[in-house]
């Protein structure tokens, strides 16, 4: 006998027709479909009928970041990484940082989180995602260099978001937080994830080096972002650099090990994983929506409202006004760099201020925030956590 009611099954069917819809939309909209995936997740989470759904966090963290994370470093070129490293770093690091900072002030002073709580929420909305950015910037035809810019920078801020978030919710969980043992994590996080991942991406190579099967050589590489993640987890150190570091390392290595027929395999493997996973999470969101609006019970829509827009502004404002002094106060610092590469034009700065799109990694950052503390006690505002993270989603892409 089936699992499933015929009711189940109409809103499974409805689910999947939505879906397709979203598919079918995107090309003739000429909208990049992560807009419509937001979408299609704000309207399942107030569909009639659609069953509530609970996620483990562990879930997301293990089962889907790794392959996320894996596949946006696999495409990020190490030379152009190389070639804009001082821009990605101040905007992947510095502006990580100060916007962690300015919205947990905002969730603190305004909002009235914890200031613990607060520092989870900045990094959970810090972290960019490039893939609606850069294919409007394809269509419009944006430098290059710009498009090559935001994708290093989302590949890097990745990893530093998801670090600091490691450490915002461990003062959480565990009720304390001392800068010096925090410090010495994070540097042994930072080396031991780095060295991970350089150690797995070289046996990887080694063995990509004997085999000679395309749909082993493709289940392999997907397979290394897990391969990465997980024993660099085991010994303490960041799961999230291990597999960044992986995945560039085998993204500069892997032309030399595979066919052409491996690499159009491989190509079209990942093109369908990253839209069905992307999928997964805007819907999972979605499923979760009511339950969490529910937990927010006791706050009025304007309430709720108003605490969106100004998480959004902080988002916004900090990214728009961070980015003229990191163009200009180097040039002005150092003129051999003034020479060797002039200030970029202000449609330039403009775009990597306008490309701070929230996506994916932030969802999944959102979710997989612990149910509880160390003493049993809920997770402090973790639903509306998880609400102003996708009404940043929201608001940046759409």
């Amino acid at each position: 006998m089936s699992g499933f009611g015929a009711q189940e099954e109409l809103q499974l069917l409805a689910l999947l027709l939505a879906a397709a819809a979203l598919l079918l939309l995107a090309d003739p909209l000429r909208i990049p479909y992560p807009i419509l995936l937001v979408l299609g997740g704000l309207m399942l989470g107030f569909a009639p009928g659609v069953p509530e759904l609970t996620l483990p966090p562990d879930v997301v963290l293990i089962g889907i970041l790794p392959p996320l994370l894996y596949s946006a470093a696999f495409n990020t070129g190490l030379r152009e990484l190389r070639q804009n490293l001082r821009p990605i770093s101040l905007l992947a690091i510095g502006l990580v940082v100060l916007t962690m900072v300015g919205v947990a002030a905002a969730a603190h002073y305004a909002i009235g989180l914890s200031w613990a709580a607060g520092f989870v929420l900045g990094a959970v909305v810090s972290p960019t995602d490039p893939l609606a950015a850069t294919a409007i910037a394809r269509r419009f035809g944006v430098p290059r260099r710009a498009v090559a810019i935001i994708e290093g920078e989302s590949l890097v801020n990745d990893g530093t978001a998801l670090v600091l978030l490691k450490f915002a919710v461990a003062a959480v969980v565990t009720g304390s937080f001392s800068l010096l043992d925090a410090s010495a994590s994070f540097v042994w996080s930072v080396l031991g994830g780095v060295a991970v991942g350089l150690v797995v991406g070289r046996v990887i190579r080694f063995v990509r080096r004997r085999v000679f099967n395309p749909p082993l050589e493709v289940t392999l590489s997907f397979l290394t972002g897990y391969f990465a993640f997980l024993p660099a987890s085991v010994i303490g150190a960041s799961g999230v650099l291990a597999v960044v570091t992986a995945g560039v390392y085998m993204g500069w290595h892997t032309p030399e090990l595979t066919t052409g027929d491996t690499r159009l395999q491989g190509a079209g493997f990942w093109a369908i994983f990253n839209f069905l996973l992307n999928a997964l999470l805007f819907g999972l969101v979605g499923l979760q929506l009511r339950p969490i609006l529910e937990d927010l019970d006791g706050r009025s829509w304007q309430e709720l409202v108003g605490y969106a827009a100004l998480v959004w502004a902080m988002v916004v404002l900090i990214r728009f006004v961070y980015g003229p002094p990191i163009a200009y106060i180097p040039r002005w610092v150092w003129p051999g760099l003034r020479e060797r590469d002039p200030v970029p034009p202000w449609p330039f700065i403009a775009f990597i201020a306008w490309a701070g799109m929230r996506g994916a990694v932030t969802l999944a950052a959102a979710l997989a925030i612990p149910l509880s503390t160390d003493s049993g006690a809920p997770f402090p505002d973790r639903s509306l956590i998880i609400f102003l993270a996708f009404s940043v989603v929201l608001a940046t892409l759409v």
